[in-house]
C-alpha cells in the first residue's frame, strides 16, 4: 500500500468512528420523542438562551478580537509573543478550569464588589455569556490575526502612501479584504460558544429554565436517565454545528 492509499484510509477511517458515533443515535431517536422534545418549553428554551448568548458573545468577542488580531498580524511590540502565548489557554486549559478560575475570581474582593455593585454573575445568565467569552476570545483573537495574515502589508503601505491614516486604511483596505476569514472565525467562534459546556456549567450552574443551555441539557437530561431526550438534544446541537461548520468551510474557500 502506498503512503497516498495509507493517508486516505486512515481519513477515511476517521470519518466511520465519528459517522459510527452520529448513526448510533438513531437507535433511540423515534418521531414521538422527537415531538416532545421540540414541544417542552424547557428545550425551547435552552435552544433560546443558546442562540442568545452565543450571537452576543461573537459580537462581544469580535470588539476585541478585530484590533486585538490586527495589531498581532501587523505590529511587533514589546511582550508580542507572551501575548501571543497566552491566547492558547484556552487550548490547553480544560473549560472547567477556565470556570473555576472565573469562580475564584468572584471570590476576591474585587470580584465580590463586581458582583455586589455592578452586576451578578454567578448562577445568571450573564454568567453563560460571561463563560463562553472567556472561553472562545482567545480563539476568536487567533482566528481574525489568520485573516488578517492572508492581506498582504504592501496594501497597507500603498494605501498610507496615497494619504489615508492607519484607521482608514485598516478599515477600507484591510476589512474588505479579510472579510471572508473574519466572517468565517465568527461562523466558528459562534459555533464553539453554542457548545462550551465545562466553563458554563462551572460559573452558570444547571438551573433548569434559567441558565440551562443545549450542552447544560444533554447533561441534566442524562442525570436523570432521560436517554431519548439527552439524544435528541445531542442530535439538534450535531446537526447546528455541522451545518455552520460546513456554512463557513463554504465561506472560506470561495
Amino acid at each position: 500500500m502506498t503512503f497516498r492509499r495509507a493517508g486516505i484510509a486512515i481519513a477515511l477511517l476517521t470519518f466511520l468512528i465519528y459517522a459510527a458515533l452520529i448513526a448510533s443515535l438513531t437507535t433511540f431517536l423515534s418521531v414521538d420523542s422527537l415531538q416532545a422534545l421540540f414541544s417542552s418549553a424547557r428545550t425551547l428554551h435552552a435552544i433560546k438562551t443558546s442562540v442568545f448568548a452565543a450571537t452576543l458573545v461573537v459580537f462581544i468577542a469580535g470588539l476585541v478580537a478585530l484590533p486585538a488580531g490586527f495589531a498581532l498580524s501587523r505590529h511587533d511590540f514589546v511582550g508580542r509573543r507572551i501575548v501571543d502565548t497566552m491566547l492558547e489557554l484556552p487550548l490547553f486549559v480544560s473549560p472547567a478550569a477556565l470556570g473555576a478560575m472565573i469562580l475564584i475570581f468572584f471570590s476576591t474582593s474585587a470580584g465580590i464588589w463586581i458582583q455586589n455593585n455592578l452586576q451578578q454573575f454567578v448562577f445568571t445568565i450573564y454568567g453563560i455569556i460571561l463563560a463562553q467569552f472567556v472561553a472562545v476570545l482567545g480563539v476568536s483573537v487567533r482566528l481574525c490575526k489568520a485573516a488578517f495574515d492572508e492581506v498582504p502589508t504592501r496594501y497597507d503601505d500603498m494605501a498610507r502612501s496615497l494619504g489615508a491614516g492607519s484607521f482608514a486604511a485598516f478599515r477600507t483596505v484591510v476589512l474588505p479584504n479579510a472579510r471572508r476569514g473574519l466572517f468565517a472565525a465568527a461562523i466558528l467562534t459562534w459555533a464553539k460558544a453554542m457548545g462550551e459546556f465545562g466553563a458554563t456549567i462551572t460559573v452558570a450552574g444547571t438551573i433548569a429554565m434559567r441558565t440551562e443551555t443545549l450542552p447544560i441539557s444533554i447533561y441534566m437530561r442524562l442525570a436523570s436517565a432521560d436517554i431519548e431526550g439527552a439524544v435528541g438534544a445531542i442530535a439538534l446541537l450535531i446537526c447546528v454545528s455541522l451545518l455552520v461548520l460546513y456554512f463557513s468551510r463554504f465561506i472560506s474557500s470561495r
